[in-house]
Parts: structure tokens; sequence; C-alpha cells
């Protein structure tokens, strides 16, 4: 038999945070959760698939309306129709206390109740499904340690919702060890929760599917699902099949060979070029870094919006799929600050001066007073975003002088020389 394990589907999950949304390919990224799983139904129906288990959070959080459950049941139709089963549970974005709709679903949906671990029997193949759905968003025990033992005679699966040991960028619900899940006996256990596909333990495998669809620049890669392929109630193949239709990506385009923009706008169709490959037909929506020394450092620096449009014109002729999501400046000038501060002229008088003001409190509380005002004076979204505690921190006051004092210098230096 043949079945699919997936996970964090997120449907119709908003792209919150998106930068410059109003130019962004929206239309393109909507709906690319309700695709990926269109993906999955279609790979079901192709592949004689045995059956679907979705190891919770399908759906994003509660509904803004009945699209999102009917767009569910519309898909879960298709299967019912092939007769393929699936078994879901709910995880922490879609937990029994989140989700304020509901709709009947098809016969064919199995969902796992949230007041206790479940078996659920499939009679002809012979195979047991243990799960637990969510009561609540934050799950803090350890619900496997209540899983039943193994069902003799059968194919045994765990269902869980869980951060396991913790990972990076996933709140830590449902916590457990991969040997204690081991210890239960399964003969495989589908995972959910964290958002990267892993495999914490070859046999018996304990799988992280992974999300179905990337939605934000932390989650990049190719996305989609696990499909176990099982012999004599042995399991003889886990592969990874991609669903998803937008690949995020993260790119460094090395700046240090680029006198000018030209030149950097060139190298950088050459690297986008290679984004669109790796993405095999898919929109790619890449957060692009400049690194390297380059005498472009302080004009990058100096001119944010201008760089970025450059490098959006630049790939709008590298492909249609192609879509750059933010810039990121990470140059460093080629000149050396040290020695030109200790220039007997204007340009190492700004820099001894720059270098001083941190040294000296009433300066310091001087320039603090006067941002104070400059903050005061933003929207709230973006003084949240520059100052998420409400004022300037001596570390955040430093990094701007030091940042203020590469981009003024260099400029300085690039137009009267280093001598």
């Amino acid at each position: 038999m043949k079945f699919i394990h997936a996970a964090d589907i997120h449907l119709d999950s908003p792209f919150a945070g998106l930068t410059d949304a109003a130019q962004a390919p929206i239309d393109r990224l909507k709906g690319c959760t309700r695709q990926a799983l269109t993906n999955l139904v279609d790979y079901a129906l192709e592949n004689e698939i045995d059956f679907v288990v979705i190891a919770g959070d399908l759906y994003d959080g509660d509904w803004r309306d009945y699209a999102t459950g009917l767009f569910f049941a519309k898909e879960m139709g298709r299967l019912a129709r092939a007769q393929i089963p699936v078994y879901l549970l709910y995880g922490n974005h879609d937990a029994e206390s989140r989700i304020t709709k509901r709709l009947v679903l098809p016969e064919n949906v199995f969902v796992f109740p949230a007041k206790a671990p479940h078996t659920h029997l499939i009679r002809d193949l012979k195979v047991a499904l243990h799960g637990q759905s969510f009561a609540t968003a934050a799950v803090t025990d350890n619900l496997a340690r209540a899983y039943p033992p193994a069902r003799p005679g059968h194919f045994n699966i765990g269902v869980l919702h869980t951060a396991a040991t913790g990972r990076g960028g996933h709140a830590a619900y449902a916590p457990c060890q991969p040997a204690e899940l081991v210890a239960k006996g399964y003969d495989y256990w589908a995972l959910g929760h964290v958002h990267a596909r892993e495999v914490l333990h070859e046999v018996p495998p304990v799988v992280f599917a992974g999300n179905l669809q990337g939605r934000n620049i932390r989650e990049t890669g190719a996305k989609g699902f696990t499909v176990v392929t099982v012999a004599e109630h042995k399991v003889i193949g886990v592969e990874a099949v991609t669903a998803d239709v937008v690949r995020w990506a993260r790119l460094v385009v090395a700046a240090d060979a680029c006198s000018d923009l030209e030149a950097l706008l060139a190298q950088a169709r050459v690297d986008l070029a290679e984004a669109v490959h790796q993405a095999d037909g898919r929109l790619a929506v890449v957060r692009l870094s400049l690194s390297g020394r380059t005498a472009l450092h302080g004009w990058l620096k100096d001119h944010p919006d201008t760089l970025t449009a450059e490098l959006r014109a630049a790939a709008s002729s590298v492909s249609e799929d192609l879509w750059i999501e933010q810039v990121v400046v990470e140059t460093e000038t080629r000149h050396d600050l040290a020695a030109a501060a200790r220039r007997p002229d204007a340009v190492g008088a700004l820099l001894q001066a720059a270098d001083g003001l941190l040294a000296e409190p009433a300066a310091t509380a001087a320039l603090e007073a006067e941002l104070a005002q400059v903050i005061d004076k933003l929207p709230d979204d973006v003084r949240h975003q520059a100052c998420p505690g409400g004022r300037l921190a001596t570390d955040d006051l430093a990094a701007l002088i030091g940042e203020a004092k590469v981009v003024i210098a260099s400029r300085l230096l690039d137009d009267f020389g280093e001598a």
C-alpha cells in the first residue's frame, strides 16, 4: 500500500509582512496554499494512494468566511469519489478552541478527537492509526506519552503535532523525545508542526513532512508531502514529493568585482537566473543580499529605493516568474576607515568626531533626544519596527553611528581619494 503524510497546509494563510505588497504578484501568492493542496489531491488520484494523513495545522486559524472550508470540502470530495480516506488531526493553528466556523466534511474524512488519544482501524488494510487533536492552541503536555501500545497484527501509524525536542522558530508544543516515539512500537510516525522536512529516526521512520507550501522568506526551498510505501507491514519507501507553486529563496550577490551599478545589475541577472532555474517553473520569490567589499557601498546604503527598483527592473528581463521580495545591503566599504580617521583633514576630523560621540555622555544624550523626536513622528508600524522598545538603546545608537560613519566617509573618500 501507499499513503500520503502531509502537515501544516495553513490553507488560505495571509502573506503578512510582505514588503511592497502593492507591487508584488499578489494574485499568484494569494492562491498558492490552495493550489498546493490541489496538487496533493491530484497526486493521490493519479498514483493509487490508499489514504492520506494530515498531521495538524490544516487551517491557519479561524476562517474569515466559509470559503476556506468549502474549498477543503471540495478537494476532499474529489478523494471521496475515488474512495480515498483522509485521517486528520488539528494542531495549534486550527485547535478546537480556535475555529469558530465548521462545515460537515465528506464521509471519507476522519478527524481525531481532542479529549484523548484515539485508535482508528482501517480493517481491509490492517492499519491502526493513533492520534489526538489539539483542544487548545497551546498544548504543552507530552501527548505521545498517553498514546496506546502498537496494535498487534497491524501496520501502526502514530499521528502527532509536536515540536519534538524543540525546533527554532516553532513553539514547544506537545514536547517529546524521538526515542520515546520509537519505543511505542509503531511502524511509522507522521509528525506535524515543524515546517522544514526532517527525518528524526530511520527505522521505524519518524518524519516531519514539513509544510505543503512556503509562505515567507523563513520557509525557503522545496515544500510538499511524503509518500510512504509499505509491503508486508514494513516501510520500504519514504519519498519527499514537491507540491508548492511558489518557491522562496535567499540569494547572495557578490559585489566585490562590481565597479559600478551596471556591473552589479549584470551580476544580479546571472544569479537570479539560477534562482529561477532552481524554482523549476514555479514563481521564485527572492530575498537578495549584496555582499563584499565594494566602492559602491556608500551609494548602495544611501539609495535603497533606487537600488531595489533597479534590481527589480533587472529581474523583469530574467523571467516573469520572479519577484525580488527585499534587497538587503550587507556590503562593506573598501576603505580603511581606521587609517582615514588619522588623516589631517576634514575627513579625519569627521571620523574622529563620530567615534567620540558615544564617549561623551552629553553628546550622546543630545543625539538620543533629537532622534527620539524624529521617531515619535513616524507612523506606528514603522516606529514599532525601528524601535520595538519605544526608544533607541545604546547599542542601537552605536550601530546607527557606525553605519552613518561608513556611508558618509565612503562617499567622501570615493570623491576625494585616500590620500
